[in-house]
């Protein structure tokens, strides 16, 4: 049996404390309570989001993020009305400014927007107001 020179001398030696593990990842969230960009799976939970809409007398814009560098836009709106969000798993990021906070409520049911027969009739104005031709009837 070898004895170190400590060992045999009678001293003691503690052996060095252990790393102090590393800080475990904060999981994702089921609400947004402030402006930012949000990572979908990392900061929030992908699902159907609601917010009573903008604060105060100003306008809430919100935007949905996807692509291989999270910069290609899915779905945006500026409004100052409550709104419905669904956040899909496949977005990369969710930007929120000048909104209330938003919850995670998967029993709402976001507006599916209107069809493009009903977008059609503000583009004939618009383009009538601009002196371009209307758009053709299908």
């Amino acid at each position: 049996m070898a004895l170190t020179w400590g060992a045999v001398a009678g001293l003691a030696r503690a052996d060095p404390p252990a790393p102090a593990p590393a800080p475990a990842p904060a999981a994702a969230k089921t609400s947004i309570d402030h402006d930012g960009t949000f990572a979908v799976g990392t900061d929030i939970v992908p699902g159907t989001y609601t917010s009573a809409g903008p604060q105060g007398k100003g306008v809430c814009y919100w935007k949905r993020l996807a692509g291989d560098d999270g910069k290609q836009l899915v779905d945006n709106a500026m409004t100052k009305k409550p709104q419905i969000v669904r956040i899909d798993p496949t977005d990369k990021a969710f930007k929120t400014d000048g909104c209330q906070p938003w919850q995670r409520n998967d029993a709402a049911v976001p507006d599916p927007g209107k069809t493009p027969a009903e977008a059609g009739l503000p583009l004939v104005i618009l383009g009538s107001l601009l002196g371009g031709a209307p758009p053709p009837n299908p």
